[in-house]
């Protein structure tokens, strides 16, 4: 998989997570140990591709 293929599917991967948490924070009944899970699984993805986007180009 290209470097650029793995960041879409990062950036889409946050995205969703994003929109589960907005989610579930809105639901009657919120789960607040599901939205930290979220919250943890969102920071992973986003640490990721910040790691991602420093590395050199190559080529």
């Amino acid at each position: 998989m290209s470097l650029n293929a793995h960041v879409y599917r990062l950036t889409l991967l946050h995205r969703r997570l994003d929109e589960a948490v907005r989610r579930e924070a809105r639901r009657r009944g919120t789960d607040p140990y599901r939205v930290l899970r979220l919250k943890k699984l969102k920071l992973a993805v986003r640490d990721r591709l910040s790691v991602l986007m420093r590395r050199p180009a190559l080529g």
